[in-house]
């Protein structure tokens, strides 16, 4: 039963599709053996060393090289025999195994944080003694170096200078003028091992020699000259001495490989299991792998799940697209999961994707799913997908499905996940949904937990009185009569086959026809799943709607929060200043009044005149701490317009350009502020009125029918500046030092025009903005010659 679920659910193509990501021929052998662990220890492991490379790889550490692993398992058992030696090119793939195996060892030795595989690496020997011997005697085409033993290189050296020796009798042969004509061709060849001359036939006479063999056209003899005959002989005495040398040395590096076959078999294995782990990596890279929280909780939540085998086409290549997630979950209370729906809407997906996804999971690969999913490694995962029917063996579908239910009923236990396709079908509908919910109600009982589709009235309806029983829909759109792929938990799906036989232009007395002959009561029901299936697509559309309102809408508050607290900066920054401000007016106004008590005392000023002025100054220091910033009053009394208040919620100031009866408009620092006027309240910054305290001791004009300050915010730019002219005059008749003129903001028209009107002012001596918390842009002060 366990094959036949491995080959329902396609987990050989995932073996396929990992085995094309090997490098290695021990690693591609691994690959397609690969199938789920029983042991979840086992699993955990395997799962913690893939999810250690992905962690690399995405921070760009790599993966470790293992390219030079080779299957060595011919060469190992053949040295169990006596006698027997490797060939070079063996030689060169132990050396590659060796090579790989001192280059993984590297890698993880200089990386940290990955506890699982750094333990799966060290258990590689990387052998440097036998990588030596083997590099200086086999070179990268397998041939043995003259560097492998003194002795070859010694027979190599003779053989070269014998060589040399043939060669030239051989040249000064066919250089000399009275042989000129005798030879076919003016080069050196060979035949049989041995250095010849291509001799013509009519002139062999001429060079003495043996004859080794002729063309095929018999005009051409090669000549082994005498001259040569003993050089030529002593070469191939020479060469069988290279050849037994090179035996000898064959011999010794095998003896060495023999002598560490153990770490050799062990290196292959660890190397092997990299290469899988590796092509783990690189197939999850492609699906959106992730390794999900195994729980010992009998349950499958897996959030965002895609079908691995959708990434790609029936060749085995990679598919451009987006796929629809899916959300499959069973919770620990639930037995049984129902999914319904239209055909083609994702019913039999959703299921194989469940299971497929568990045994990927169970082989150690990490899935395609969402974070925070979650699964149970389940013993045993049996199931009944897909079309059983046999003509082999005269067997029809439905008793192809029976067959694999009984099979499954007799091995299913709490440890086990079964997942049956379209169930009660294949017979009649009555009898189908009968023996539909027996067979689900013996898997309850077993304590197994089931994933069943199916379109059958009586088995949704079942799951919606059956408690552990919960129903699935596979949403379908009526609009575009294309499935959504999504699941919607707690109510059955429509099969909506009129709907859509409707919509595609089937005939309407057909359609009329078919709904005469359904039973009232399931027609009755199927309209209402459709109607609730729509209702809660309708529903999933205005939450998320809602959702993305709510999210714009924290994202303004953050902005708004961010602006207050700027706002807040600001008006501390602006209070400390008032306060440094207020600190030095008090001080400089207590030194002019101890000036003023000095010059009575010494004018001859009366008693009183001096106890007067005393209290004043000690008024002045009582007053000091109160004096430090500005006021704040309470209370939220009515407005008027270019008043200057502030805001007690946000606590900034500013100045009123509009009031209505609930709301009124007031500008801070260039900026139109809509507020409820019950937040406003009067501001009155605390100053010291020196001009008055100056009165009250000269006593030369009495400022109280002046007030120092001119309100122009609405008035017309014309009109403005006559009441401004007139306003200077009147101060400078008042000797006054400085005055303030409120004339708003808004798009800078008025204020300009203020500002030009005094900087040509005969009487104006300088003029600049008030400091923010007394009104900022919208209050020009004015300095006065007095």
């Amino acid at each position: 039963m366990i094959e036949h679920t491995l080959q329902v659910l396609e987990f050989d193509r995932i073996v396929a599709l990992l085995a094309g990501r090997t490098v290695s021929p021990p690693g591609r052998e691994l690959a397609l053996a690969l199938r789920p662990l029983s042991a979840a220890a086992e699993v955990r492991l395997r799962l913690q060393q893939t999810e250690e490379l992905q962690r690399l790889a995405a921070a760009g550490g790599g993966l470790p090289s293992v390219g030079g692993c080779r299957d060595l398992t011919r060469p190992l058992q053949r040295l169990q025999t006596d006698g027997t030696y490797l060939e070079p090119e063996q030689l060169l793939e132990v050396l590659g195994c060796c090579e790989s195996a001192r280059d993984c060892r590297r890698f993880f030795d200089r990386i940290e944080q990955v506890p699982a595989t750094a333990e799966l690496a060290a258990g590689l020997e990387p052998l440097p003694h036998l990588i030596g011997v083997l590099r200086d005697s086999i070179g990268s085409r397998g041939e043995i170096l003259d560097s492998a033993s003194a002795a070859l290189a010694e027979v190599r050296v003779d053989i070269r200078r014998t060589r040399s020796q043939i060669r030239q009798v051989l040249e000064k042969m066919l250089a000399n003028d009275s042989l000129a004509g005798a030879f076919q061709e003016l080069l050196i060849t060979e035949r049989n091992g041995r250095y010849v001359l291509p001799v013509r036939t009519d002139r062999k006479t001429e060079v003495k020699g043996f004859v080794h063999d002729e063309s095929a056209s018999g005009q051409t003899l090669y000549v082994e000259p005498a001259a040569t005959l003993d050089r030529n002989n002593k070469l191939r005495g020479l060469l069988r001495e290279e050849l037994r040398e090179v035996e000898r040395v064959l011999r010794r590096l095998t003896q060495l490989i023999r002598g560490a076959a153990e770490e050799l078999t062990n290196n292959q294995r660890i190397l092997a299991r990299f290469d899988l782990l590796n092509a783990a990596v690189r197939l999850s890279q492609i699906v959106g792998g992730r390794v999900p929280k195994l729980i010992n909780a009998p349950e499958l939540d897996l959030r965002g799940a895609r079908h691995p085998l959708l990434f790609f086409d029936s060749e085995g290549e990679v598919r451009s697209g987006e796929l629809v997630p899916v959300d499959l979950r069973l919770r620990a209370g639930d037995r049984t999961l129902v999914i319904s729906g239209p055909n083609t809407g994702g019913k039999s997906v959703a299921l194989k994707t469940a299971g497929l996804l568990h045994l990927m999971v169970a082989a150690g690969l990490p899935i395609p799913c969402g974070e925070g999913s979650r699964i149970h490694l389940f013993g045993t995962v049996l199931a009944d997908i897909g079309d059983e029917q046999s003509i082999a063996t005269s067997q029809s579908t439905f008793s192809g499905h029976l067959l694999n239910i009984r099979a499954i009923l007799e091995q299913a236990d709490n440890e086990s996940l079964v997942l049956l396709d379209e169930l009660g079908t294949g017979t009649d509908p009555a009898e189908g949904g009968a023996l539909g919910i027996a067979v689900l109600d013996a898997l309850v009982d077993a304590g197994a937990r089931t994933v069943v589709t199916t379109h059958l009235n009586r088995i949704k309806g079942y799951a919606q009185l059956r408690s552990g029983v919960v129903n699935a829909a596979v949403e379908f759109d009526p609009e575009t009569l294309q499935p959504t792929y999504r699941l919607q938990y707690g109510n059955p799906g429509a099969s909506g086959a009129l709907t859509i036989a409707r919509r595609l232009g089937l005939p309407g007395a057909v359609l009329d026809k078919a709904e005469q002959l359904l039973d009232p009561d399931e027609l009755q029901g199927g309209r209402l799943l459709e109607e609730l299936t729509e209702l809660q697509r309708q529903s999933r559309e205005e939450l998320t709607v809602a959702r993305q309102e709510r999210e714009t809408a924290e994202v303004e508050r953050q902005k708004r929060r961010e602006l207050l607290h700027q706002f807040e900066q600001q008006r501390e920054k602006l209070y400390e200043r008032a306060r440094h401000r207020a600190e030095n007016l008090v001080r400089e106004t207590e030194a002019k009044l101890r000036k003023l008590l000095d010059e009575a005392e010494s004018r001859g000023h009366s008693v009183a005149e001096r106890a007067e002025m005393t209290r004043e100054l000690r008024a002045v220091g009582e007053e000091l701490p109160q004096r430090r910033t500005p006021a704040r009053h309470g209370g939220g009394g009515p407005v008027s317009q270019g008043e200057i208040v502030r805001h007690r919620t946000l606590g900034v100031d500013g100045v009123v350009i509009k009031v209505s009866d609930q709301e009124s408009e007031l500008e801070v620092a260039g900026k139109r502020l809509r507020c409820l006027k019950d937040d406003l309240v009067p501001f009155q910054p605390r100053r010291f009125r020196n001009d008055e305290r100056r009165t009250r001791v000269t006593s030369k004009v009495d400022t109280t029918e002046f007030k120092p300050k001119l309100l122009l915010v609405g008035q017309r730019v014309d009109e403005a500046l006559g009441n401004l002219d007139r306003f200077l005059d009147a101060a400078l008749l008042h000797h006054m030092k400085q005055v303030e003129v409120v004339h708003g903001s808004g798009e800078g028209i008025l204020r300009r025009a203020v500002r030009d009107a005094l900087s040509s002012h005969r009487g104006v001596t300088g003029f600049h903005a008030a400091d923010i918390p007394f009104g900022g842009e919208n209050v020009t002060i004015v300095e006065l010659a007095g």
